[in-house]
């Protein structure tokens, strides 16, 4: 009798959301009266909450209205439903705005979005300062389903549309010397009342990748969630995803991109040393020093999930990190 163990990453055919039904869900939300809804980061309960209307990014009025829905990467499936994109939009974890998760996407507004462009710079043959809407329409653009694990032991499933990190690195040519990214976030305290709220931190947010962690398959440069343009509270209009790290690591709202000679600071790593280090890895063996990291708990039912290494994605990671 063959009997298949599935892997960490493959979703049961029983969980998997029917493709007709999640790319007809705009149609439902609007018969429904329940408008636009973004998604954003941060730690939510069960869907109890009226849905959150957001600015509408798809269509004429979108950034880029040619491409959504993008082409979906099957190579990139998983273990659980998505999460539902009602829930997903109640919180957010963007401290430039404010600690209050349930109040971001209400202090965003001011945020000026349009134009934005990104400067990559550093130890590359090309170094330019790129209009994102000129960036975006070079790159090979496609949907990915990703796990997201944020360290405060939530977690959600969604789908992000975005580029591969080393499809830009392929574009600005980085030289033998380079050996790290340093990624930068805006700084603008007239339109994020965060910044000047807290003025202990050291502002722009500000975070880092090794080399061989930035080109690595998984390391997404995102645009899009839920078939349509990030919201605001999201990390508009470009942000990174790296699966198997905790959330944090994906740093929002992108300005400036360097490639180093040596490995760059990160913004939590300088704030709680002994809390959050360079790497910050998902690992259920290593507790947060004020919590566990063995068990997850899912934004949208509330159900708990063991915790996977690397958030289960070590068969694409892991390669990294050996002694």
């Amino acid at each position: 009798m063959l009997i298949k163990i599935p892997r960490p990453w493959e979703v049961p055919e029983r969980e998997a959301t029917p493709e007709d039904v999640y790319m007809n869900r705009r149609r439902f939300l609007r018969a429904a009266g329940a408008g636009a809804i973004g998604a954003v980061l941060g730690c939510g309960g069960a869907d109890s909450r009226p849905a959150v209307p957001v600015e509408r990014t798809q269509g004429p009025g979108a950034r880029l209205p040619n491409l959504y829905p993008a082409r979906r990467n099957a190579r990139y499936a998983l273990d659980r439903p998505l999460t539902k994109e009602s829930v997903a939009a109640m919180y957010n974890n963007f401290y430039e705005f404010t600690t209050d998760k349930e109040a971001v996407r209400r202090l965003v507004e001011r945020f000026e979005i349009h134009p934005w462009q990104v400067e990559v710079t550093g130890l590359v043959a090309r170094p330019k300062v790129y209009d994102l809407d000129d960036l975006a329409k070079r790159m090979p653009i496609e949907e990915r389903l990703y796990r997201f694990r944020c360290v405060e032991a939530w977690a959600m499933a969604v789908p992000w549309t975005g580029f591969p990190f080393r499809a830009l690195a392929d574009e600005v040519q980085p030289t033998s010397k380079a050996t790290h990214v340093r990624l930068v976030s805006f700084y603008k305290p007239d339109q994020a009342p965060g910044i000047r709220s807290q003025s202990w931190y050291k502002w722009p947010y500000y975070e880092g990748l090794s080399m061989t962690e930035a080109m690595n398959e998984l390391a997404l440069l995102t645009v899009g969630i839920y078939g349509h343009d990030l919201p605001r509270q999201h990390g508009a209009p470009i942000r990174l995803i790296t699966p198997w790290k905790y959330g944090y690591k994906s740093i929002k709202s992108i300005v400036r991109i360097e490639f180093v000679d040596r490995q760059p600071p990160t913004f939590w790593n300088d704030v709680a040393p002994d809390e959050y280090d360079f790497w910050s890895n998902v690992n259920p063996e290593v507790p947060h020093p004020r919590w566990s990291q063995a068990s997850e708990r899912m934004i949208d039912t509330g159900e708990r999930r063991p915790t996977f290494l690397y958030n289960g994605y070590g068969d694409y990671v892991k390669h990294l990190y050996k002694s």
